[in-house]
């Protein structure tokens, strides 16, 4: 399972937000949360195809999130919203199911009593195809 990994990744995404994440975060938190080398792999992985797609990320949390631009969402929730979308459009290999999933409990933890079922929707609406 890649849920500590998710969780390293999404503490990077959130501090990218502010004021950034250096390798020295990445470093400290793969220690801390005793990842594998796979689950760095998928670390950098999800970080480099935010990097790459943050325009095409970034519209399309605009166009599914109607009541709140990108631009007013909780850091927590994009930062979830970004990892999911990252995955569910860029990595074939994991299920939607569970980056919607794993997204929900993310924010549910980080983010405020609604945050779980916003991200689920907006979530839900993306269909790769």
């Amino acid at each position: 399972m890649r849920t500590k990994a998710r969780e390293v990744t999404f503490q990077l995404v959130f501090a990218s937000l502010f004021e950034g994440a250096d390798g020295g975060m990445k470093n400290a938190l793969a220690k801390k949360e005793k990842l594998t080398p796979d689950d760095i792999s998928y670390v950098d992985g999800v970080l480099s195809l935010i990097k790459e797609h943050s325009t095409t990320l970034t519209h399309i949390i605009d166009e599914r999130s109607v009541a709140f631009p990108e631009s007013r969402l909780f850091p927590a929730d994009k930062s979830a919203l970004l990892i999911a979308l990252a995955e569910i459009l860029y990595m074939p290999s994991v299920p939607k199911a569970v980056s919607v999933n794993e997204a929900a409990n993310i924010v549910a933890r980080y983010s405020s009593p609604k945050s779980a079922s916003f991200v689920s929707g907006i979530l839900s609406q993306i269909d790769k195809g």
